[in-house]
């Protein structure tokens, strides 16, 4: 490896959005600061199954109520 051209590697902690702290090695920030999470696992609706937003009236909702009738049958 050529010399001075990687990033710092330390260590830091990681602060859950419910309040649990873990340590890991990272580039991030210098060595032993905080890094807060605004979304994680525990909070975001992707892992946890909260409320979704259906495509109710996107580009692919509108084309099939403009031509979803529409067949190829003679």
């Amino acid at each position: 490896m050529k010399p001075s051209i990687h990033p710092d590697y330390h260590m830091i902690k990681v602060q859950m959005t419910d309040g649990t702290v873990f340590e890991t090695r990272s580039t991030w920030g210098k060595e032993g600061d905080v890094m807060a999470l605004e979304i994680d696992p525990l909070s975001h609706p992707a892992w946890t199954g909260g409320t979704r937003q259906l495509d109710q009236g996107g580009r692919v909702a509108q084309f099939n109520k403009r031509f979803g009738g529409l067949t190829l049958k003679k």
